[in-house]
């Protein structure tokens, strides 16, 4: 199945690494949208970057996506409540890639590489598990997601993105400009 014995203790630091750079360094970017910590925009920037999306009101889909990146990050950061984080994390990868990046091509800075990196991390990880240092673990929560919970977190999750998706309002071009 792999290419060595599957060690508990090995699989599990593997996984807390995964963890702390996808969670962390997501929860970083709702910062800059939310705070404007990092070289973001804050709130009011990326809520007229929303606007200019189709999103409207902007600040309120801003501050949505924003939360989202800031939790889902934090929760796969630390290992806890299981697929939720993931889910959450995948849902708003699913807009980004498709309102943002989708047609400028694969590789970053403009492609969908990123959302598609992260989503892809968070999918596997809402169905890994989080391995024995996690916050579940510690809290004896590890092993309590079932298969079944796990994927109907993950298709709410997805469904969530989608619904995102169809309240958007693509803005009118303006004649002549």
């Amino acid at each position: 199945m792999g290419t060595y014995a599957i060690d508990l203790q090995t699989l599990s630091i593997g996984l807390l690494a995964v963890r702390i750079v996808i969670g962390f360094i997501m929860a970083a970017h709702g910062a800059q949208k939310l705070l404007g910590w990092w070289g973001g925009y804050g709130l009011r920037g990326t809520g007229q970057f929303f606007e200019q999306l189709g999103f409207q009101p902007g600040p309120a889909f801003a501050a949505a996506a924003s939360v989202s990146e800031i939790v889902s990050g934090l929760l796969v950061a630390f290992g806890f409540l299981g697929p939720i984080g993931p889910a959450l994390m995948v849902s708003v990868m699913i807009v980004a890639a498709l309102t943002v990046h989708m047609g400028k091509g694969l590789f970053a800075p403009k492609g969908i590489e990123l959302p598609l990196l992260y989503g892809a991390a968070a999918f596997g990880l809402a169905l890994t598990g989080f391995g024995e240092y996690s916050v579940d673990a510690l809290l004896g929560f590890a092993g309590r997601w079932s298969a079944g919970f796990t994927w109907i977190v993950l298709v709410l999750g997805a469904a969530g993105g989608f619904l995102n998706l169809a309240l958007r309002r693509r803005p009118a071009v303006i004649a002549g400009a």
